[in-house]
């Protein structure tokens, strides 16, 4: 199967560290067209499933206008199934997009419980913040169904952490994740690729989609 995996996008946040305004505003145009990069390649390449694995947006500073700028996007793509659970920076809580908007008919948005979404080749289980913060989330509990599928799970959060930061942001044990024995586990919440071709990973963050200058401007958001 075909995917694309990204996360940490940060659509709309501020980059207060900037010098001037403008160039805030250029580093969100920037964003955007990162998107847009991503739908144009999913679209040539008739990608089947895009996940996006938490922090697309800021749920404090996004507009109405970027939402509706990527929306627009996710409609140009009516074929792809777009899964998309909801990170620390844009939980699904009461007034966010995730749940006043109307959505692409493609588009799929997971909550904090864990859902299965089933195709005929493909389960793909999903969970998300339902707050800014996730202590618990008993994912070690998920059981696949059908073994004769590909089986992919999808959420966000940090993995081995030893910080006390760490353990609020849905804290998870690799060789747990592991033994869930999952095809592929898609991530986010990490701004750096954790992803090597030569180990074939199959649990991995795919870091941050745009610059190492918003990583950077960024790193304290996790």
């Amino acid at each position: 199967m075909k995917f694309v995996h990204i996360a940490d996008l940060h659509l709309d946040i501020p980059f207060t560290t900037l010098e001037t305004r403008k160039l805030s505003e250029t580093r969100r145009l920037e964003q955007r067209e990162a998107i847009k990069k991503v739908i144009e390649y999913v679209k040539e390449n008739e990608i089947k499933y895009l996940f996006i694995c938490g922090d697309l947006y800021e749920q404090e500073y996004i507009r109405e206008t970027t939402i509706n700028y990527i929306n627009k996007l996710f409609e140009e793509i009516p074929n792809t199934s777009i899964y998309i659970v909801p990170g620390n920076h844009d939980p699904y809580i009461k007034n966010s997009y995730y749940k006043i908007y109307k959505w692409a008919e493609n588009v799929k948005i997971f909550k904090e419980n864990t859902e299965k979404i089933e195709d005929e080749n493909v389960c793909v289980y999903g969970f998300g913040f339902e707050d800014f913060y996730m202590k618990h989330s008993n994912y070690e509990d998920i059981q696949i169904e059908n073994k004769e599928k590909i089986n992919i799970l999808l959420t966000h959060g940090s993995i081995d952490g030893s910080g006390n930061e760490d353990m609020l942001y849905n804290p998870m044990s690799k060789a747990k994740l592991k033994n869930l024995g999952f095809d592929y586990i898609g991530l986010g919440h990490i701004h750096k690729t954790s992803y090597k071709d030569e180990e074939n990973q199959n649990i991995v963050y795919p870091g941050s989609l745009v610059s190492t200058r918003l990583r950077r401007t960024s790193e304290n958001m996790a």
